[in-house]
């Protein structure tokens, strides 16, 4: 497995579903046929969904998911720190690590790089710091990924993905989530394989 393109593939999917972020979900597919074919059926529900479904549809559906309802928030930093001074100071670290990874980001999207989608392309762009940083906010990756499955969403399986490239086993529920807040996430490192950038050139878009 490759968890580069994983890691990309997940930003994209999880991005605001674009034209160009949809447009490219055969190139997604086959990306992850070749490099992560034990992951490529995590996506099969949300790339299904998004060729059945009018992109309107899909456009409405998540922004009501992610957008409107704190529920499922997409920012990292939120799930441990909340709207608190401390998650100030917690942006501002993550921009720096950006910075001294060499990571350009887009200002189209207007995000915060606690967004799950820049992190991901910050995994996706220094593989090791990337992992690194999933690792520590691992609980905050699971309580979305168990909120999404809670409502049924298809995105739950991507970010099913995103975990099952870290070490360790994902909690069954939010109180063993909860606890790993509390404890903190596995140490050890996660092992890359060699990466063909050619696979998945870099598709995003903002709204």
């Amino acid at each position: 497995m490759n968890p580069r393109v994983v890691y990309q593939a997940a930003s994209l999917c999880l991005s605001y579903p674009d034209d160009a972020v949809m447009d490219a979900a055969p190139l997604v597919a086959a990306a992850l046929g070749e490099s992560a074919p034990e992951l490529a059926a995590r996506f099969t529900p949300l790339l299904d969904w998004w060729a059945t479904t009018p992109r309107a549809a899909v456009r409405t559906a998540y922004v009501d998911l992610f957008d409107m309802s704190k529920r499922h928030a997409l920012y990292l930093s939120y799930w441990t720190d909340g709207d608190t001074r401390r998650r100030g100071m917690v942006l501002a670290d993550l921009k720096q690590r950006y910075r001294d990874a060499g990571l350009t980001l887009s200002g189209g999207s207007g995000e915060l790089p606690d967004h799950l989608p820049l992190v991901l392309e910050f995994a996706r762009h220094d593989p090791a710091a990337g992992a690194a940083l999933l690792q520590e906010y691992r609980a905050s990756v699971e309580l979305i990924r168990l909120a999404l499955a809670d409502r049924g969403s298809p995105y739950a399986d991507v970010v099913a993905a995103v975990c099952d490239t870290l070490p360790g086993r994902s909690p069954a529920d939010r109180q063993q989530a909860m606890a790993l807040a509390s404890n903190g996430p596995p140490t050890e490192t996660v092992g890359l394989d060699a990466y063909d950038p050619r696979l998945l050139p870099l598709a995003t878009g903002g709204r």
